[in-house]
């Protein structure tokens, strides 16, 4: 069993300024390690969109130390409690804090990802767009999902122009594959 104090104390610091909602941290990181676990293992780098207050990219970059993960908050005082966050729990070697729009990023480094995580960062549309921007060519979209199943949230058109394939849905995570 992982020990999470110093991760929940973290998080709690940012809940703290607002930038964690009111509910149960334990669940958050609960629905944070179904990111992990949907995680390829040959993954080597990561960008969480619209990183917030750090789940699931604390939480992911917290479990998965051979990673090397890009926070992006284009909020700066969010991004400055990712910071420090990432300092005090020992990861700032792996994880960077990009306090930009994500377009920034697409400019920087197209396709050089493995993986890309997105909690609550933008419509589908939106998403699936960066995520072809940013992913490398069999490269993992990994994203949050409402608790009902809606057939017409990820469109088949809307996947072939961003080049994805979907993977499918699990425990409140969805997959695409980047072709």
């Amino acid at each position: 069993m992982t020990d999470d104090s110093e991760l929940l104390s973290a998080l709690r610091a940012i809940q703290a300024r607002g930038a964690i909602g009111e509910g149960s941290l334990e669940h958050a990181v609960a629905h944070a390690d179904q990111f992990v676990a949907a995680l390829p293992a040959a993954a080597q780098t990561l960008a969480d969109l619209g990183a917030g207050g750090g789940l699931p990219g604390l939480v992911i970059a917290w479990r998965s130390p051979r990673l090397r993960i890009t926070l992006v908050e284009r909020r700066a005082t969010r991004a400055d409690l990712l910071l420090r966050a990432v300092h005090a729990l020992g990861m700032a070697e792996r994880v960077a804090v990009l306090a930009d729009d994500v377009r920034v990023l697409g400019e920087r480094a197209p396709g050089s990802f493995d993986v890309v995580t997105a909690r609550s960062f933008a419509a589908p549309p939106i998403t699936a767009r960066w995520a072809g921007v940013l992913l490398r060519t069999g490269g993992t979209l990994i994203v949050s999902e409402p608790p009902q199943e809606d057939a017409q949230r990820w469109p088949v058109e809307l996947l072939q122009r961003c080049g994805l394939l979907d993977l499918g849905r699990e425990q409140g995570v969805r997959r695409f594959s980047r072709s």
